[in-house]
């Protein structure tokens, strides 16, 4: 159990050289008051703090913090005390000297300092390099060592005491600052709390328990210190303080007296302080004195780290594991420093190359789960989106009853036709097959578009070697991009072509066409008939009546009624210029009438006929554009893209210039590396921990 403490020590050096703070590691974090209320207009730290620095001190024995007024803390301590056996004597190389007590500091490497006061001007020093001289606060960690055959294995976080009001020239915000310094400490889950609070105080209203009871409701990993037992008033005693009745925490209770300031004045040594504390305890407090005192508090937090740190352990050990195998996997996405160019920039193109293809064939490493790309969009924009649109497309779309009328008659000129004509119908059905070029050429764009996609899919996801040298991909982007550009007009023209094929000629003879136009002359002979057998028999053509002179003069007669309404009517108006003639430009040309018989019939022939060529046209267009995307954009594409971006890039006079790293890939990969290392060190240190040792 004894050796967990040290193992502990050397996982924090460890993690110290990359300083991080990913691995949270068991400690003990020290929380107290620096002013309380509104004592801080006074100006003795004494009078106004909780005793923090002076239980510090009494745990290592010896004098070492700063002191002063105001908050004199002003960052993180991680404070390490090393027990080493008394005959075990350092010798320090800077002085020559023998001590058998000696401090390290992390920021000044190998130093080693025998003299205290040094100690303490040190840490002063490194807290004004970091934090200034204007109390402000940092959140950098100082860390100390202290090697003495007086103390116990233990590791203590000194954090600034809680504040109210700034003094001097502090942030007005010094309070939160203080507070979020705190909380980010003890919120770790492996963090024992040593909150420290004066006897002499409120209980009930004890800043550091309450900060405390934030992160830990139910006081499991709290344990509170009560200091200046030897100030309370006369006739009170912390009897029921020490006995737990007052404040509710798991880990107990430890009553303390520290050294005054006139004792500190008069350079009382720690060890005389201590007596006293044992002499005041058993004078005071008989019955609780083995239970209280300075020795008692390094006894119980050494037991407390141990079997805390115990705990943790197998966590901390899965934790690590799992960070290396994630750094390990994040140091090769940076890959090894380059050195021979022209095979990295072959190995690079040719990779990027194939995963472009794959894409393409679906077969690619990365497979996109959250939505269709590369090939499975290709397909989806030729069978859905193209398909559906095609079939949305109205073969009589934009094509009225009159339209089709009025284009019959003008393909008859001025003879009155006995038969629906057939350059009619090929003007109107060139007409409707025109419609079907936008989609076509709409289908191009849109794969064009997913396979400029498929350029950043595969950087992102398959070649991340790529984001390592920012103007190879920047030049491999700009290659493919002009191979699809140059590939975009040729597809558009022969998609264009396929269009005007089926333009050129309307070949009326077509086996599907055929079968439809007999078909449609099936039913309209069905229709005839059926007409024919709905007139009544007395109007039939073989019993109609032959035109005699009765007739010539109904004929006769009729003409001169037309012509006599003609006298009659508006033509004959006193503004006409000839009496009696019609003006057929006066005469407006009716929008909408009722068709005659014929002519319902001969635009229903058109409108099927134009709808069954129409249908053919559509299938074959719907059959060939994908075909011709495939083969003029896609395909060509694939086949010629590394012969391409080899032919542009794979030269000498470029390899400096596009293997050049980003500035910050260097950085990113040393820092990967330290960290993988420091893990893997941290789980050989782990590792060295025999299995008696947890039990």
């Amino acid at each position: 159990m004894e050796a967990l403490i040290p193992v502990i020590n050397k996982l924090q050096d460890v993690f110290n050289t990359v300083g991080a703070d990913i691995i949270q590691l068991p400690q003990i974090a020290v929380v107290g008051t620096q002013v309380k209320g509104d004592d801080n207009v006074m100006p003795l730290k004494h009078l106004v703090s909780s005793g923090k620095s002076s239980v510090l001190e009494s745990l290592v024995g010896r004098d070492l913090l700063p002191r002063g007024t105001g908050i004199v803390t002003r960052r993180p301590l991680i404070l390490q005390l090393v027990h080493v056996d008394p005959g075990d004597v350092r010798k320090n190389d800077d002085i020559g000297r023998e001590g058998e007590e000696w401090g390290k500091f992390l920021h000044t490497k190998n130093k080693i300092y025998t003299d205290f006061d040094e100690i303490r001007q040190e840490i002063e020093d490194e807290t004004e390099r970091i934090s200034g001289n204007n109390k402000g606060i940092s959140d950098e960690p100082i860390h100390l060592k202290i090697f003495s055959p007086h103390v116990v294995n233990l590791t203590l976080v000194d954090l600034p005491g809680i504040t109210k009001v700034p003094v001097g020239d502090q942030p007005k915000d010094i309070e939160i600052q203080i507070r979020d310094l705190i909380l980010k400490h003890i919120s770790n889950p492996n963090c024992i709390i040593l909150a420290v609070t004066a006897a002499n105080t409120d209980m009930a209203t004890s800043e550091a328990l309450k900060v405390a009871r934030e992160v830990d409701s139910d006081g499991r990993r709290t344990l509170a210190v009560v200091t200046k037992l030897d100030l309370m008033d006369a006739g009170t005693d912390a009897m029921d303080v020490l006995m737990g009745r007052v404040i509710p925490v798991k880990l107990g209770l430890i009553g303390v007296v520290n050294r005054s300031q006139l004792d500190i004045n008069n350079k009382k040594s720690v060890a005389d302080a201590i007596r006293d504390e044992h002499a005041f305890l058993q004078k005071k407090y008989p019955s609780l004195a083995n239970r209280n005192g300075t020795k008692y508090l390094a006894r119980t937090l050494n037991r407390l780290l141990m079997h805390h740190i115990r705990d943790c352990l197998p966590e901390l050990k899965t934790r690590i594991n799992v960070l290396a195998a994630q750094y390990q996997s994040l140091l090769g996405s940076y890959g090894e420093p380059v050195e021979d160019q022209s095979a990295t920039l072959l190995q690079l193109i040719t990779k990027f190359a194939t995963e472009y293809c794959n894409t393409i064939e679906g077969t690619a490493k990365y497979i996109e789960t959250a939505e269709l790309c590369g090939g499975a969009r290709i397909c989806y924009i030729f069978h859905e989106t193209f398909g559906r649109t095609l079939e949305c497309v109205d073969p009589l779309g934009g094509l009225s009853t009159i339209d089709i009328l009025t284009a019959i008659r003008n393909a008859t000129g001025p003879r009155p036709s006995l038969f629906v004509p057939e350059v009619s119908f090929e003007l109107l059905v060139k007409k409707q097959v025109k419609r079907l070029e936008e989609p076509s050429l709409r289908c191009v764009e849109l794969v064009h578009e997913e396979m400029q996609r498929i350029i950043q899919h595969c950087s992102n996801y398959s070649t991340q070697e790529l984001q390592r040298f920012p103007k190879l991909h920047e030049a491999i982007v700009e290659v493919v991009t002009s191979l699809l550009r140059k590939r975009l007009p040729i597809t558009n023209e022969m998609v264009h072509n396929l269009v005007a094929i089926e333009l050129a000629y309307i070949n009326t003879k077509h086996p599907d066409f055929a079968d439809a136009c007999g078909v449609m002359n099936n039913n309209i002979e069905e229709q005839r008939r059926n007409r024919m057998r709905e007139l009544p028999a007395a109007v039939t053509r073989d019993k109609a009546p032959a035109a005699g002179p009765q007739g010539d003069a109904d004929s006769t007669g009729a003409w001169r009624g037309m012509l006599k309404k003609g006298e009659d009517g508006p033509a004959s108006g006193p503004g006409s210029p000839l009496k009696g003639a019609v003006n057929l430009l006066d005469v407006p040309v009716p929008v909408a009438r009722k068709l005659s018989s014929r002519e319902q019939r001969d635009c229903e022939v058109i409108e099927r006929l134009i709808k069954s060529y129409f249908l053919i046209v559509r299938k074959n267009i719907q059959d060939s554009v994908p075909k011709a995307v495939m083969h003029f954009l896609v395909n060509h594409v694939k086949d010629s893209l590394q012969s391409e971006l080899v032919g542009q890039l794979y030269k000498s006079g470029l390899l400096n210039e596009l293997l050049t790293e980003s500035e910050d890939m260097a950085q990113r990969r040393k820092e990967a590396a330290d960290m993988l290392q420091a893990l893997q060190k941290a789980s050989q240190v782990i590792a060295e921990i025999r299995e008696t040792h947890l039990w």
